[in-house]
């Protein structure tokens, strides 16, 4: 719906956005791992001033059965200012919600009532396979030109490859396949852009059939995961390069560009080294007229006892971090990595993006540690600090702690529960505290998995700039 002024939440520069009003509402996708109930949207009242801080305030439950609702995002945001491709009269109105095993896509209406969005439309996953030729949505991203749609598999039954779709802004109808000149890429998961630069990055993970059932040791032994980027030319929808991390270092998954257009960096977290267990982040820069990628950090794996770990990890003897999601600030000062096996959140000053510096650790879950939160001091927390996101001024950051439902068995097979929780950032100077105010966690979810958080008026990883 075309509205007279461009919509508050849209700012031309991540400068303005760091000033934006703090978020009072949170979205997080909540699902149900047997398939047996309907996964949800939940509500969460992130206003310390309200009587129900902390607590979920509204769930919107889906029509279908089976979704597991992963990566979702807004239609529009503030690149819709972008002077190429204007779109300055669309609204921050709707959630696009992808389910990873079905195929479907959601929209999700917040505007009537932002505390009951309300399905609005429901694109089945053969129209996805037939406009686009992919299945398996994963990620959302809204564009100056769309709304981007990543996905792992192709339609028809096929493996793959996977890539990107793109919807219309208004419609929300699958438009098609973005790539026309797709080069060496087969497998997908992530993609980002420097719109200053008229270059997209994607990442790799996996088709449908290798994560489907777990995480496969043969294949990851075997080094079959992804392990490269691959660059394109973004007006031109075309490959450009593809760098290779080596093949030891599987699973470069989510990417996080610098929010400054000006800048042409970015930064990759990887799951793991299959020689030694450790996590990595590594940059993504232009070296000459190509781009290069240098790792910055490595997180290495805890020793722990055989009898403490879950099958899959017993012959290792140790507990491998599982850099699973990063996330920047808006002011590209703080990198955020969450260490799903460890359960750990680290916070980074990135100022000089190839000396990260160490600022700031909580400890929560965890494979061996199991670590509680201070609101709930007798709970032994399964999971870890997953998916991340940070509030657009860089006071606030929300973790939750499902990754994917069958990683979840394999790695805490005696249930991985469910929790959100919050800490409190001094953006100024880094390091990280627990609210303990505000910890929704366990039937409050109501049997459900959570994973990703989406934040009113958008967050850090929501929104690109097209000005500095």
């Amino acid at each position: 719906m075309a509205v007279w002024k461009p919509d508050p939440t849209f700012y031309p520069s991540p400068r303005d956005a760091v000033s934006a009003p703090p978020e009072k509402l949170a979205y997080v996708a909540a699902f149900d791992r047997a398939g047996t109930r309907p996964d949800a949207i939940a509500v969460v009242d992130t206003d310390p001033e309200s009587g129900d801080y902390g607590r979920v305030v509204g769930w919107t439950e889906l029509p279908h059965l089976g979704d597991e609702l992963h990566h979702f995002g807004w239609n529009a945001c503030s690149s819709a200012l972008c002077p190429y491709a204007p779109h300055p009269h669309v609204e921050r109105r709707y959630l696009i919600v992808p389910g990873l095993r079905s195929s479907r896509i959601y929209v999700l209406d917040t505007k009537d009532d932002p505390k009951a969005p309300r399905v609005v439309k429901v694109l089945e996953p053969e129209e996805l396979g037939k406009r686009a030729g992919y299945s398996r949505p994963h990620t959302v991203h809204c564009g100056p030109e769309g709304i981007y749609l990543s996905a792992l598999g192709g339609a028809d039954g096929e493996d793959g490859p996977g890539g990107v779709a793109l919807l219309d802004h208004t419609s929300f109808e699958v438009l098609g396949r973005w790539e026309v000149d797709r080069g060496p890429q087969y497998l997908a998961y992530d993609f980002w852009w420097h719109l200053g630069h008229d270059t997209l990055v994607t990442s790799e993970w996996g088709t449908p059939s290798m994560i489907e059932d777990g995480l496969n040791g043969e294949l990851l032994l075997g080094r079959q995961y992804g392990h490269r980027l691959h660059f394109w030319d973004l007006r031109r929808r075309r490959h450009l390069q593809a760098v290779d991390l080596g093949d030891r270092y599987q699973m470069p998954l989510e990417l996080r560009p610098a929010h400054d257009p000006t800048k042409a960096y970015g930064f990759v977290g990887v799951v793991v080294d299959v020689e030694t267990l450790a996590a990595s982040v590594w940059v993504w820069h232009r070296d000459g007229e190509q781009w290069a990628v240098t790792k910055v950090i490595e997180i290495p794996a805890e020793p722990a006892a055989a009898d403490d770990l879950p099958p899959l990890l017993r012959p290792f003897g140790a507990v491998p971090p599982l850099v699973t999601d990063i996330d920047l600030s808006v002011d590209d000062r703080f990198l955020y990595v969450s260490c799903w096996g460890t359960g750990e959140l680290r916070q980074y000053d990135v100022s000089d993006p190839f000396n990260p510096r160490l600022t700031g650790s909580v400890r929560l879950g965890g494979v061996v540690r199991r670590a509680a939160h201070p609101a709930a001091p007798d709970v032994r927390l399964a999971g870890g600090p997953q998916m991340v996101e940070v509030s657009r001024d860089g006071r606030r950051v929300y973790v939750t702690n499902s990754l994917y439902g069958s990683w979840d068995d394999q790695f805490y097979p005696d249930g991985v529960g469910a929790w959100l929780a919050k800490l409190d950032v001094d953006p100024s100077q880094g390091g990280l505290r627990l609210d303990e105010r505000f910890f929704p966690h366990g039937e409050e979810f109501r049997g459900r998995r959570v994973h990703q958080t989406r934040l009113q008026g958008g967050d850090a990883s929501s929104d690109s700039y097209c000005y500095p």
